[in-house]
This record gives structure tokens, sequence and C-alpha cells, in this order.
């Protein structure tokens, strides 16, 4: 009887050691097929009935279902590390940082338009080269350096307490963006100690309208928060986005995103493309100055499959550029190289 008791006592403890799964579709990275696996049911995210991102005989489309009183984060990072190598094979390097915090709280749902307010929380700025590193940070006390004062009134001034209203809609089309002009005025009150000319004043106010207005706000929300086309794509779908590189338009620079997988609670999207090798070249006399330039971008951007809002997103970007001036004899060359990577909620796994 003592046997069959123990034998009975081992049998529970296997039965209870043993580890629920769960079944879950994902592309298989050799083959590109979409196959079922079993892991563990404690590691799969719930996914909700009716999901923000959902698919209809395989099509997945994208929309938002924000909560009521929540907040929801898109903090930006950006790290360059640029070489440059003269033509006697000297090189110099530099890295360059800057993050920009930002979240979204939902006030309010009326129909299919959310009303947010943007909390503008923090902007970091650092430089490194030659064994020196600068820092700007709204975060940290103002800098002691004086050239570097401006810049931190500016960015503390920018996001110290700052909100905007933001209206936009479940399929996640920004309406509008309102609340700029208290912030142009909390910046030139800011400045108003460093910069006494009026003119000059005016000029750093104008040049702050340029590049932090609506319409930037509106077209980089839209490009970030919405990837997948409107009117869906299936797992393993790719399709294309061309945007200028420059303000004239001559340059192009194309991004080509594929659906990945869908599941476990996350849509995770591939990303490849850039700026195809372009080379330019002007004559005067013997003297032939080129310049030859190309792109290429590659990583991936995952949403919340239940919320429909970006988690993550990192992107490698590698710009190449050569200069040569030749006489029809010898050439001078400088190579310059850039290695980029773009982040979205950097933190997020």
């Amino acid at each position: 009887m003592k046997n069959i008791a123990a034998l009975a006592l081992i049998s529970i403890a296997l039965v209870s050691c043993k580890k629920e799964t769960a079944k879950i579709t994902k592309v298989d990275p050799k083959t590109g097929k979409t196959i079922t696996v079993e892991v563990p049911a404690d590691s799969v995210a719930k996914v909700e009935e009716n999901p923000a991102i959902k698919d209809s005989a395989g099509i997945y489309t994208q929309s938002f279902k924000l909560e009521k009183g929540k907040t929801y984060p898109l903090v930006t990072y950006q790290r360059d590390v640029k070489t440059m190598t003269d033509p006697q094979g000297k090189t110099v390097s530099g890295t360059s940082e800057s993050t920009d915090e930002m979240t979204f709280t939902v006030n309010d749902i009326k129909g299919n338009v959310y009303d947010m307010t943007l909390n503008l929380v923090g902007k970091r700025n650092s430089q490194s080269a030659q064994g020196k590193t600068i820092v700007v940070d709204t975060k940290q006390p103002m800098p002691k350096e004086d050239d570097l004062k401006m810049i931190w009134n500016i960015n503390k001034a920018l996001t110290s307490g700052n909100k905007l209203n933001m209206k936009m809609d479940t399929k996640g089309n920004v309406i509008s963006i309102t609340g700029f002009e208290a912030i142009y005025t909390k910046v030139g009150n800011a400045i108003g100690t460093l910069i006494k000319d009026a003119n000059q004043k005016a000029s750093v106010v104008a040049s702050l309208k340029e590049t932090f207005n609506e319409k930037i706000l509106k077209d980089q929300f839209n490009k970030n928060l919405t990837i997948i086309p409107k009117k869906g794509a299936k797992v393993g779908e790719k399709w294309t986005n061309t945007e200028n590189a420059d303000p004239s338009g001559t340059i192009k620079v194309t991004s080509s995103y594929t659906l990945k997988s869908v599941g476990n609670g996350t849509a995770e999207i591939s990303v490849t493309g850039g700026i195809p090798k372009k080379t330019e070249k002007k004559t005067q006399g013997p003297i032939t100055h080129s310049l030859s330039s190309e792109l290429a971008q590659n990583g991936t951007i995952k949403f919340d499959q239940n919320t429909g809002w970006i988690t993550n997103q990192n992107i490698t970007v590698k710009t190449t550029q050569i200069e040569t001036i030749s006489d029809g004899k010898q050439s001078q060359s400088m190579k310059s190289i850039s290695n980029s990577s773009v982040m979205i909620n950097p933190s997020a796994k």
C-alpha cells in the first residue's frame, strides 16, 4: 500500500509540474512558410476577441483600440556614428544622440475620434568627438557653457509641462493638433534673458515655428503610428512607400515593408530599402568633380495587436558618400560613412 501511495504522489507531482502549452502560428525564417508551433501558455499574450490589428480571410488591417484614461508612450531615439576619411587616409569620427520623449493620454472617445493630450516630457542631445562629450538634457541642470545655455533653455521651454491637444480617429488619421501658440510664447520668454535684441529673439521663435508646428507633427505621427496599408496586408506581403529625401524632391528614399508575423499579441513588420547609389559629375576645364551617395536601411517595427499602438521600432541606416576630384592624371577622394540607429520606445522588448 505504501508503494502504491508513493507512486500516486509521484504521479500527482508530475501532473502538477507539467506546463500547459498553446499553439501559435509564425513564419519559418528558413522557408518563409507559415507554421504552427507549441509554446508555454504563460508566454502567449492574451489577444482580445476583437483586436485592433485583426484579419479577415487572412488579410490584416490596422486600427486603434485605446482606452479612456490610459497613457501611451512614444519615445524616439536616434544615434549617429559618422566617420570621415580624408585623401591621406586619416579618419575622424564623431557620435551624436538625440532623444525626444512624449506620451499620449486619452481624455475622451467620441464616436470614432480620440481626444488626446500630447505631453512633451523631455529632450536630450549629446555629441561626442575626440574624447569629449557634450550633453544637453532637459531632465538635468542647465549646462555651464554659454553656447549650450541657449539650446537648453529652448528645449526646456519646449518640454517643461507643455501639453498639446490632439484629435485622432480610430484608423490612425491625425485630425488636428492645437496649443502651439502658448509654447511659442513660453520659448520666447525663456530666451528673453539670454537675447536682448528683439529681432534676434523673433528670429529664434520663427525658426522654431518652422520645425515645430501642426503639419510637421501630423506628418510624423501619421508616418510612425500607422504602417499597414489601409487595404490591409497578408502575412508575408510586401508594400513600398516613397518620399522625398531632399527639399527639391530630386532624391527619393524608398521604404519596403513586409508583414512578417501577427500573433502572440504582436504584429511585426520588417523594413528594408533606401536610396540606390547615385553619382553626379561636373567638369570644369581639366577638373572633374564627382559625388556618389547611397543609403540602405534595415530593421523591424512592432505593434500591440490589441491596441494597435507602436511598441517598438529598431531600424539601422547606413549612408555612404564619396567625393572625388580628378585632373585626369591623379585624383583625391573624401569618404563619409554614417551608421544610424533609429528607434521608437527603445526600452520595450
